[in-house]
């Protein structure tokens, strides 16, 4: 009896077998990337322990801590008025021993059209709360892909975090397509499209959505639940984390129903 192969797509070798620590670009330090930067202090612990050399990241946010940003997002009342990124990182730093780095800047080009050193990573993770951040995000991508500046650094991934006040959605995508090995047991897949690819229509029609800052975490409590991030947070780091241990992932990504508890994996 023939029986269809399952799709996988098997994890870039550079990623299981690194002689350098991984390098991770987070875009936003918001509700989400604050939650995200935990779990991947708590990921990069664990890798190292495995005898894996861990990662490095470098965290991209312009905006300064408000009294809004306390209670949903990871901030005290002592931090208001600082950079997320400086604050964020040097928590991060001083909890763990590392030396991750903070920009207080948005992931863009340079007033000159030019793509900026520091923006050359491995991994790509981005929690950004509106859609021309995506698009910009996925042309800085794409000339890093066509150019394969650093051998070391050269861009492999990205992972999207998007959520309305119930919702939310993490989509994997390859930067190019990954080399994948011959498999007798599997359909494997190497190239993953992007958010902007796959759901761009989409992402243009909800592009009218209000992202105006909140002035209080009452009213910011109106535009997203108190757990949509740090559940959202979660889950898609734990598909990072099956990418570097399992070796191998099944699943792009998934859909998220806060409301009624509800997951949908989204499959290759």
């Amino acid at each position: 009896m023939y029986s269809e192969k399952s799709k996988v797509h098997f994890t870039d070798d550079s990623l299981i077998y690194p002689t350098n620590p991984i390098t991770v670009n987070l875009i936003g330090g918001g509700g989400t990337g604050s939650k995200v930067l935990t779990a991947l202090m708590e990921m990069n612990h664990s890798l190292i322990e495995l005898g894996h050399a861990g990662i490095q990241v470098r965290l991209w946010d312009d905006d300064i801590i408000t009294e809004a940003n306390q209670g949903r997002q990871r901030f005290a009342e002592c931090e208001v008025g600082l950079p997320k990124a400086v604050t964020l990182i040097n928590r991060e730093n001083r909890w763990s021993g590392t030396n991750w780095k903070a920009e207080v800047r948005r992931f863009e080009r340079d007033s000159l059209g030019r793509i900026h050193e520091s923006m050359q990573s491995a991994i790509y993770i981005s929690c950004v709360d509106n859609v021309k951040s995506r698009f910009e995000i996925a042309d800085i991508l794409n000339e890093l892909k066509e150019g394969r500046r650093l051998y070391r650094n050269q861009a492999k991934y990205w992972i999207d975090a998007g959520n309305g006040k119930y919702t939310g959605q993490i989509l994997l995508s390859t930067i190019g397509n990954i080399q994948q090995p011959n498999s007798e047991k599997y359909e494997t897949v190497s190239h993953l499209p992007y958010v902007t690819e796959e759901f761009g229509e989409l992402l243009k029609q909800s592009e009218t959505e209000d992202d105006t800052p909140s002035c209080s975490l009452a009213e910011a409590l109106e535009k997203q639940d108190l757990f949509i991030n740090s559940t959202l947070a979660q889950m898609g780091c734990s598909l990072l984390w099956n990418l570097f241990r399992n070796g191998l992932t099944e699943n792009r990504g998934f859909f998220l129903n806060l409301k009624n508890f509800h997951s949908q994996p989204i499959k290759l």
